[in-house]
């Protein structure tokens, strides 16, 4: 028998693919470019701007709500004496637990090198840009006195006042915004290469000139690709200790109290977790419906939601034993003020929140230990909603239940929204869905590039398996004479 032949069968019989590929549907390349950019090139659908008018509808609510707030004081919303923190602090730690998933699957998943976030890492960083402008909103506008909003930031001024930096409020300033900038750094930087392919596609002089400008005069050269792997490997590892600490930044504004119910060092790992796990759960909610509409199911696979389900799974789980334990310290503690703070929770006026976050958070997502139910596109959706309500509410226990019974019962009140507390919160989705509509119309959804880099094509050596049409033809076979 000839080498050649034992190489040929060797080959035949070697599975050079372990895992089943990231893109299904047998696409090409050329066929990952016409999809994703041809949905930015077309006449814009009606239903792009049906969904885009209540959207805009939600953003006027909020302009409107703000307004409305600046004039008459934070006396419109329901505070009260022993909650002087209402829906605001919940509503900005709700929406920074949102803008968490983007980049850690576009930071810590690109470190560990897992493939499978090429496909989703894009529309995830967007989302976790527009949710972090909506968390932004609300600790501006709760300062009350708004004008004098930059006091929060270090520059001279004629009082020779200058910021409490033992505050961990001006903490949330200086995580936030520094969170902000480097996912929106990161997020541009990753599009720059499929901004050059929407620029060599584009028909007319104001767009190619735009996508141009915005390319950076990329060419796709080997000094071009060395240096924006280098940029983009530099901003992951930035970003990666970024995803850890602006969530326990935010979690100080708690912790660092003396109030029963806050005062525990749980708090940043727990607030953490939650925020990725509701952070996965907002990527789904999106993606399910994105992929549908777009049709992009052969590149945002079933594989990729259930991935994603599985990490839901797990955050949630580890969520689940925080809550449990944090009853076994309040117990253990001794202190009758934190056990009370607990039992409060648990049994006291607001128990009906306390069990709909235990229920959607900690009972819920373990339905996706089953494999089938993990991959059912309708069942992911469902779950992952009620994930997004869960965490809302867990956000809304730990806030309002620590401070509406204090340590004098005289002062004990029951903290109510108003209506303009609601309508604040239903105008940050229609600002968040605002952007994200302008983001699907304008921009690649999916990473072009990089989902190209993960399919088989791209291994060098992948026609010397597959075969190009080319290799049988030129191949001649050794004499098997000796």
């Amino acid at each position: 028998m000839s080498t050649a032949s034992t190489d040929k069968n060797l080959a035949h019989l070697a599975d050079f693919h372990d895992e089943a590929p990231l893109v299904k549907g047998n696409l090409k390349f050329h066929d990952i470019t016409e999809i994703v950019s041809s949905h930015t090139e077309k006449k814009t659908p009606l239903a792009w701007y049906g969904a885009f008018s209540l959207a805009l509808a939600g953003l006027m609510l909020l302009v409107g709500m703000i307004a409305y707030l600046f004039w008459n004081g934070t006396g419109v919303w329901g505070l009260n004496n022993p909650v002087g923190w209402g829906y605001a602090i919940v509503n900005f730690v709700f929406w920074v637990g949102i803008g968490h998933a983007g980049t850690l699957i576009s930071a810590i998943l690109f470190l560990f090198r897992q493939q499978w976030r090429t496909a989703i890492n894009r529309s995830a960083e967007a989302m976790t840009i527009f949710a972090v402008i909506c968390a932004l909103v609300f600790p501006t506008i709760h300062v009350g006195r708004v004008w004098a909003i930059y006091w929060t930031l270090p520059l001279p001024n004629q009082m020779g006042m200058w910021p409490q930096f033992k505050s961990p409020l001006l903490w949330d300033v200086f995580a936030v915004s520094t969170y902000f900038t480097v996912s929106l750094v990161f997020w541009y930087i990753g599009l720059v290469p499929d901004l050059a392919t929407m620029r060599d596609r584009a028909k007319g002089k104001i767009r190619r000139l735009v996508l141009g400008v915005a390319s950076m005069g990329w060419t796709g050269a080997n000094r071009h690709w060395r240096n924006y792997e280098k940029a983009y490997l530099l901003l992951a590892a930035l970003a990666t200790p970024l995803v850890l600490s602006v969530h326990s930044v935010v979690s100080f504004d708690f912790a660092v109290s003396i109030v029963p119910g806050w005062h525990t060092t749980i708090f940043p790992p727990y607030f953490v977790a939650g925020a990725i796990f509701s952070g996965f759960a907002m990527v789904v909610t999106l993606l399910v419906i994105a992929r549908k509409i777009y049709g992009i199911e052969n590149i945002i696979t079933v594989e990729h939601l259930e991935k994603m389900n599985i990490i839901i799974l797990l955050t949630g789980t580890m969520v689940g034993f925080a809550y449990i334990t944090e009853f076994f310290i309040a117990w253990y503690s001794g202190v009758q003020y934190e056990q009370y703070a607990f039992v409060n929770r648990m049994f006291g006026p607001y128990a009906w929140a306390y069990w709909t976050m235990m229920s959607c958070n900690l009972f819920f997502p373990q339905f996706f230990w089953f494999k089938k139910l993990r991959r059912n596109i309708t069942f992911m959706f469902v779950i992952s909603i009620f994930v997004n309500i869960g965490m809302w509410f867990e956000r809304f226990v730990i806030t309002v239940t620590s401070l509406h019974r204090d340590y004098l019962p005289s002062s004990w009140d029951y903290y109510t929204p108003t209506i303009v507390d609601v309508l604040t919160f239903v105008g940050t989705f229609g600002l968040f869905f605002t952007l994200f509509l302008l983001f699907l119309r304008f921009m690649p959804m999916v990473a072009i590039a990089e989902v190209k880099g993960v399919m088989p094509e791209a291994d060098p050596h992948f026609y010397d398996h597959e075969g190009d049409g080319h290799h049988a033809e030129h191949a001649v076979e050794p004499s098997t004479q000796q």
